[in-house]
């Protein structure tokens, strides 16, 4: 209801977002009934990534489950196999206070993000913020910012290679705002700090005038935890330095 689509819709961008992470799925009208119904509260990892990368939210978020006690394999329907609980799940991970520290290896969380752009029309420097929800899977990240944090939504799926993160970013400029609504998009290269709690580097990408720009990007870390309260605690416009 939130993304304003209909079952069906909803199958498609699922298929649609395996497929872009190169691990295609099957998801159908059926399933997702099946997931909103709580037949299956834990779907298996391909449908999980998915649902995570067509809303943007962490899957402990959507309702689901992330571990459960005892269950019973069943048949989704679709070639594989998703778990049925038998009893309510255990504690969602990262919900207590030592989910504030970063985990080694994975850079799931709430993060700042902060770039720097030069507007030829207005001959000035600005900067963009927005509170993101970092999601990582394997060597695969998918970047979506808080509702509340920014007119403008920004998004990136991004790859992990060492402490080099290299990928690409959409942004969605407020139709009120200064851009009227114009989409921009390019390409980001970032290096983790050996803390793991900043990732800093440049982006590229076109202007009004369709010349190549680039400037400055940082992710600053936050919080690990990406339950629904600290979701809310960060849907806000981050404080101007």
């Amino acid at each position: 209801m939130g993304l304003l689509m209909s079952q069906d819709d909803f199958a498609r961008a699922l298929r649609e977002a395996g497929a872009r992470a190169g691990v295609p799925n099957d998801a159908s009208k059926r399933l997702v009934q099946r997931w909103e119904a709580g037949v299956i509260t834990t779907p298996r990892p391909a449908y999980a990534r998915a649902l995570e990368a067509a809303t943007g939210l962490p899957i402990s978020s959507l309702g689901f489950s992330v571990a459960v006690p005892q269950a019973r394999i069943s048949d989704d329907g679709q070639g594989g196999h998703d778990v049925e609980a038998t009893e309510p799940a255990g504690p969602v991970p990262n919900s207590g206070p030592a989910a504030r520290t970063a985990p080694a290896g994975n850079y799931s969380g709430v993060w700042l993000s902060r770039y720097q752009y030069f507007s030829s029309g207005r001959g000035d420097m600005f900067t963009g913020l927005h509170y993101v929800v970092v999601l990582q899977h394997g060597d695969r990240i998918t970047v979506r910012s808080l509702p509340r944090s920014s007119d403008s939504p920004l998004t990136m799926d991004l790859t992990v290679d060492g402490n080099v993160i290299t990928g690409t970013w959409v942004e969605q400029t407020a139709p009120e705002g200064y851009y009227r609504g114009a989409r921009y998009h390019g390409a980001i290269q970032l290096l983790a700090e050996p803390t793991g709690r900043r990732l800093a580097g440049k982006w590229v990408g076109f202007g009004k005038e369709m010349d190549v720009n680039t400037g400055p990007w940082e992710l600053i870390f936050q919080d690990a935890s990406t339950n629904k309260a600290t979701l809310a605690k960060y849907d806000r416009r981050p404080e101007p330095d």
